[in-house]
């Protein structure tokens, strides 16, 4: 029997990747499982899904949130027809999972008037304004911070933010053998989130240019800022692979000895799921300066270190780089508080709860799962299935357009 899942919501990495890890639990737990995006053209998912060969559907909306009132007039104005079009998208699907972003309301929506099981998922302290209006109407909501729970009632499960699968696998192996997976971590890594963060750009090139300990730099740039910033290294002579967007994150975690991020839910779950010392800048304007809150919490605990983007400049992150690269003690300790708070198998525990409350049946395909040894019959398993799969390595590429992601020679892992 084919499963029918429409995944809703996107704009960001850090709404869709979560999104996609579920599915690929899912996929592996149920091979006919046949699944629907849903996004707007402008968000992340109108590049990244078609490049992995999924479907996606655009849906005609734009955001409410931070408006001016004749934006907030005509965004308004299209919600009638974006109604109608979920309605369509959603007919007769088995499940419902909206993951964030404006795209997601009315799909969601959609689908609890038609009475079609609905779940979201919610990766920040701070609920976002669209899972804050569907907070009443869905049948499960899979959070990543406990002090969220109370605004979804019965409907809450606190779970941890899923990291793909690949991520997964690659947090097995550091678990397995951190000393060795730290040593051989030897790049600094530096990501701004999906479409790059224009402080970073601008100061990492400087600061990488005073370290004491030079290592290789990946810098994922987002792609309006990709040449200037590979020219601006190549000036300073610093060695260096600026890229649009990396889409192999497990290897580029594996390969930093240092990472230089903004503080989003999804970087965070990865960078605490594989378990890498980090430098953290968080956006300045994130909603209810979250990532700030969440970059103190890592720092309290000893799991990154915290600079807020007002206290940035190329000496002070080149002094914090350089304090981690020059003491390898202190950068595994780092290493290993992070691990510690690390939730890789946040994917297999929502589709652990999906199985159940949709009364599915879990059929474990051969793509390198770990099985418990508690299957009831031969092939189908009830309890948990982990998320560990094989590893697959996928390009990475440099390019100054978002929709075409080329590689300009080709990254090299350590």
């Amino acid at each position: 029997m084919t499963l029918r899942v429409v995944v809703a919501g996107g704009g960001t990495g850090g709404h869709l990747f979560p999104g996609i890890a579920v599915v690929q639990e899912l996929r592996r737990r149920q091979p006919e499982c046949e699944v629907t995006f849903v996004g707007t053209e402008r968000g992340i998912e109108a590049r990244v899904l078609p490049e992995r060969g999924e479907h996606l559907e655009v849906l005609d909306v734009t955001p409410l949130k931070g408006r001016s009132p004749s934006e907030l007039w005509r965004s308004m104005m299209r919600l009638p027809s974006a109604m109608m079009q979920a309605a369509q998208i959603v007919r007769g699907a088995d499940l419902v999972i909206g993951v964030g972003g404006y795209a997601s309301g009315p799909v969601v929506a959609a689908a609890a008037m038609q009475r079609i099981p609905t779940a979201i998922l919610e990766q920040n302290a701070h609920v976002g304004l669209t899972n804050r209006m569907l907070a009443k109407l869905v049948g499960r909501a899979f959070l990543s911070f406990e002090e969220t729970a109370p605004l979804f009632g019965s409907a809450a499960r606190v779970v941890g933010n899923p990291v793909r699968r690949p991520i997964a696998a690659m947090a097995k192996r550091a678990s397995a053998d951190p000393d060795g997976f730290e040593s051989r971590a030897e790049t600094i890594l530096v990501m701004g989130g999906s479409q790059g963060a224009r402080a970073l750009n601008l100061t990492a090139p400087e600061a990488f240019a005073k370290l004491a300990n030079p290592r290789k730099v990946i810098h994922q740039t987002g792609a309006a800022m990709v040449d200037e910033v590979q020219a601006r290294y190549d000036e300073l002579g610093v060695d260096a692979e600026a890229v649009a967007f990396i889409d192999d994150m497990a290897r580029a975690y594996a390969s930093a000895a240092v990472v230089v991020a903004r503080a989003g839910a999804t970087t965070l779950a990865e960078l605490q799921a594989i378990g890498r010392p980090s430098v953290l800048i968080p956006y300045p304007f994130a909603a209810d300066d979250h990532q700030a809150v969440n970059a103190r919490s890592l720092e309290s605990a000893g799991a990154a270190r915290c600079i807020l983007e007002t206290d940035l400049d190329a000496d002070t992150l080149a002094n914090a780089v350089d304090a981690l690269l020059g003491d390898p003690a202190e950068a595994r300790a780092m290493a290993a508080a992070a691990r510690g708070r690390g939730k890789p198998e946040a994917a297999a525990a929502i589709v652990d709860e999906l199985v159940e409350w949709l009364a599915l049946e879990s059929v474990a395909t051969s793509v390198g799962f770990e099985p418990t040894g508690d299957d009831e019959s031969e092939g189908v398993e009830r309890r948990r299935l982990r998320g560990y799969g094989s590893y697959q390595p996928v390009l990475v590429g440099r390019s100054a357009t978002a929709r075409s992601i080329t590689s300009r020679r080709p990254l090299v892992f350590a």
